[in-house]
């Protein structure tokens, strides 16, 4: 954004890095996280995981920039405790992928309604130790804060997310 090559982004920032001063955003949904399993895990029969066992278990983490140690592992080492991390990914899709195809579990994401599809198959559950919830953002560069065209699409794209899908929709009513 700050050479102009692209007009807005969407994506949840993390709190330890320092923002551009740029930078200008528009909160459009919270995401919490969850801990996934497949289905027939050993753990997945129990309904809330004993820290011990869910830090010895063999996990799984997802880093788009192929980093180790992300959120959830900071999280972690703030309460001076550590997990088996044993794998890394570099997509969410890969690592929905991999839980389900395997006995590791991962600590994701999660956001009702928008991730039901990846569902298929595993088990969600609250991870022992629970992590702030971030926010997603749309962000944009401040020297289109007059344009009409970028205010335009700002409320195009809240309103669009306003709107509960239907795949979000209880069961009795309508969307």
């Amino acid at each position: 954004m700050d050479d102009n090559r692209a007009d807005f982004a969407i994506g949840a920032y993390n709190d330890d890095v320092q923002r551009p001063g740029f930078m200008r955003s528009r909160r459009l949904w919270s995401v919490d996280f969850a801990c996934f399993m497949r289905n027939d895990h050993p753990l997945a029969k129990l309904d809330k995981i004993p820290l011990k066992k869910f830090l010895a278990a063999r996990h799984l983490d997802v880093s788009l920039a192929g980093r180790v140690g992300g959120i959830y592992d900071r999280v972690l080492q703030g309460r001076g405790l550590q997990r088996n991390l044993v794998s890394t990914v570099s997509h969410y899709s890969a690592a929905y992928e991999a839980v389900r195809r395997s006995d590791l579990i991962a600590v994701l994401p999660w956001s009702e309604g928008l991730e039901t599809m990846r569902m298929t198959g595993l088990k969600r559950v609250a991870p022992p130790v629970a992590a702030p919830a971030r926010t997603v953002e749309l962000v944009w560069h401040e020297r289109h804060e007059t344009s009409a065209l970028h205010q335009w699409f700002i409320a195009l794209v809240v309103e669009m997310l306003a709107r509960e899908p239907a795949a979000r929709a209880k069961p009795g009513t309508r969307s």
